[in-house]
């Protein structure tokens, strides 16, 4: 029996940590976590310098440089103009080092902003975060220009998530 106790003990010890690490992913309607990030070109993005200078795409994606990954930002990048031309802005996060981003970005002419979240801190603030790894789930997230969340697609297919978001916008903004 002390056995038993003491894996049960060990086995309650290695959970709770994990559990607590884990958030809750925010919800439709709810104000955006606010979050200060470094870019790929070495400068900062303060969420909250986003308000009221219109709508905000938050994706997050495991790591820079696998196809998937690759896939969705050049999708967004060939979609880009159809996104700006709903007053919107896209943001790639990911818990790469700036270093790797600078590089993603180079070497696919990216032309929108990726951001490093290294420690997880924004990934887990968003609950989007993968169990166990240092890696986000690919989750997709719009903010109205008060950073509100207006939707969340957690089924991102990447090849059509820029299509996806510019259908996604123009809803949005023609609901009342």
């Amino acid at each position: 029996m002390p056995k038993l106790r003491r894996i049960f003990a060990a086995a309650l010890l290695l959970a709770s940590p994990l559990s607590a690490i884990r958030a809750e992913p925010i919800q439709v309607g709810q104000p955006a976590p606010r979050f200060q990030l470094a870019a790929q070109d070495g400068g900062q993005l303060d969420l909250t310098s986003r308000e009221n200078t219109g709508w905000t795409v938050l994706y997050f994606y495991p790591k820079a440089g696998t196809p998937g990954c690759t896939t969705q930002a050049c999708a967004f990048r060939d979609g880009i103009r159809s996104i700006r031309d709903l007053n919107a802005e896209v943001f790639g996060i990911s818990t790469d080092t700036v270093e790797d981003l600078a590089n993603f970005h180079r070497k696919h002419r990216l032309n929108f902003t990726l951001l490093a979240d290294p420690e997880a801190k924004v990934t887990e603030a968003y609950g989007v975060k993968l169990p166990v790894l240092n890696m986000a789930k690919r989750w997709t997230f719009i903010l109205d220009p008060h950073l509100v969340v207006r939707e969340i697609d957690d089924e991102v297919d990447p090849a059509l998530d820029a299509r996806k978001v510019a259908e996604s916008l123009k809803r949005l903004q023609s609901a009342p």
